[in-house]
Formats: C-alpha cells, sequence, structure tokens
C-alpha cells in the first residue's frame, strides 16, 4: 500500500499555491445563529432580573455580503417573555445589544438588525398561582 505525500500526489502544486487562510469556506448555519441569539437573550435577561423567568427564543435570518465580516450579516428577531412590573424598552435594549456581541463574538457576523418581540408578560401573582396548582 503507497501513500501519497504533498509533494507526490497530483495536483499538491495547486495546493501549496494557495495562501492557508483562502483554502476552503466556512458557513455557520442559520440554526446555530438562532441557538446563540437565544442564549443571549437568555443571558441578558438573566442578568437583567435575579431570579426572574428568561424564556426567550430566536428565529434568524441570514444575508451574506461581500465585503463585510467573513461570515455574512445577521437579521435576528428574537421573542421574550418578561415579568411584571418592568422596563419593556430597557430589557428589550438589554437584548439587543447582548445579542448582537455574542452573535459577533462566536458567529463572525455583522448583526444589521435585531428585532425583539415580547410575546409575554408574567405577573407575581401569576407565578403564586402556578406553584399551587
Amino acid at each position: 500500500m503507497s501513500v501519497a505525500t504533498a509533494s507526490t500526489a497530483p495536483g499538491a502544486a495547486a495546493v501549496a499555491e494557495v495562501p492557508r487562510g483562502e483554502r476552503g469556506a466556512t458557513r455557520v448555519a442559520d440554526r446555530v445563529v438562532a441557538k446563540i441569539a437565544a442564549a443571549a437573550a437568555r443571558e441578558a435577561l438573566r442578568a437583567a432580573a435575579e431570579g426572574a423567568r428568561t424564556g426567550a427564543h430566536a428565529t434568524v435570518t441570514v444575508r451574506r455580503r461581500d465585503g463585510r465580516l467573513p461570515f455574512g450579516e445577521a437579521h435576528v428577531h428574537v421573542t421574550v417573555e418578561l415579568g411584571h412590573p418592568t422596563p419593556i424598552g430597557a430589557r428589550c435594549g438589554a437584548v439587543r445589544r447582548q445579542v448582537t456581541a455574542r452573535v459577533r463574538e462566536l458567529a463572525g457576523m455583522d448583526v444589521s438588525e435585531v428585532a425583539v418581540e415580547v410575546e409575554r408578560l408574567h405577573s407575581p401573582l401569576e407565578r403564586d398561582r402556578e406553584r399551587v396548582r
């Protein structure tokens, strides 16, 4: 059995001419970006309110553009559940900042838009009723 080395393998010269950082491609799947965004939203909500419910999930649309970061540009839609009363605008702003930072850091993508939708508000009375059942 013969093992071809880089110098004797067919096409070895072509591989050697391409700089290491320019070979191949990496693509981050939309569902991976969605998981990163949802985790980041939960992080932001957990940091804002100790012991609060942190239900968050995300849907993501990814658009890739030349000249941007190598992995493209993401448009993120995050749906969250918040406790009531709470400063909704401040919580949504914290979610936007955290999602933008984490997607950029972990997926290498530019985030041009983060839309935060508040799906549900939970009151303290509601939480107490759920525990009694």
